[in-house]
């Protein structure tokens, strides 16, 4: 069994301070992690950067091994199951689990390959990328002040992924795992990041195609409908179902 240390990775969009992307990959080597991926740092030299060696205090295997990419489709590259962190509730968001719950559903499922998604320090995660997600983790702390730092918001994640990880949490049943876990009789692969998007995209197409989206006042339609299959857990045999049937609604549209 593949322990969740080498399935999880972390990801920092937008970082503005490099002393941050330093105390992050401190934190989640002192839990066990060392996979860092950041998306669009405001230095474009941050890994490198004096801030981040001295705040990193030991973790400079973290910062070396760390990738700069410069958008999250490809920070979620080989990621089957993201889940973004906010502290704010969006209406379209996908399913709102706890840290605790997050861990539990990721230890349990192995193989799975899965990302903690975290904004910039001043403005947290867009909508956009929020979306690009399967679910959204919530940190229920002081509803007067819920603010944390970035790297005390990774270093709560690290560790509650370690202790399920050590408890051996999580599995079928489990409160918080995506839907359907364990409960059916056969689970194939669970599907990318990239293969969920190209099925959005191939999907809104046809849509587009039929004539049930109009592409210039396109309104909830897409936002409900990645709600929904957000929901769902998707397998690869499946996103190639929604994918068929989304091409030949394009092909009978064309005739």
């Amino acid at each position: 069994m593949s322990s969740i240390f080498s399935r999880l990775r972390f990801v920092l969009v937008e970082t503005s301070h490099p002393g941050n992307i330093g105390a992050a990959a401190r934190a989640i080597k002192t839990m066990g992690f060392d996979d860092l991926v950041l998306v669009r740092p405001r230095f474009a030299d941050a890994l490198a950067r004096e801030e981040a060696i001295a705040f990193a205090s030991g973790a400079l295997d973290v910062l070396e091994k760390a990738r700069v990419v410069d958008t999250l489709e490809q920070a979620l590259e080989g990621i089957q199951y993201a889940a973004a962190l906010s502290a704010r509730l969006r209406e379209y968001s996908p399913p709102v689990h706890t840290p605790r719950q997050f861990a539990e559903s990721v230890a349990g499922q192995d193989g799975l390959r899965a990302a903690l998604v975290l904004g910039s320090e001043r403005y947290g995660l867009s909508n956009e990328s929020v979306l690009q997600c399967q679910a959204l983790v919530n940190i229920p702390a002081n509803p007067d002040y819920s603010s944390l730092n970035l790297a005390q918001a990774v270093q709560l994640l690290a560790y509650e992924c370690r202790m399920a990880e050590a408890g051996g949490a999580g599995g079928a049943g489990s409160e918080g795992a995506p839907a359907g876990a364990g409960r059916i009789g056969f689970l194939g692969d669970p599907a990318s990041a990239g293969q969920i998007e190209g099925m959005y995209a191939h999907l809104e197409q046809a849509l587009v195609q039929l004539g049930y989206l109009d592409p210039t006042n396109p309104k909830k339609l897409m936002p409900r409908l990645r709600r929904l299959f957000t929901r769902t857990s998707l397998e690869t045999e499946e996103v190639n179902i929604l994918r068929g049937i989304a091409g030949h609604i394009i092909s009978a549209c064309k005739k």
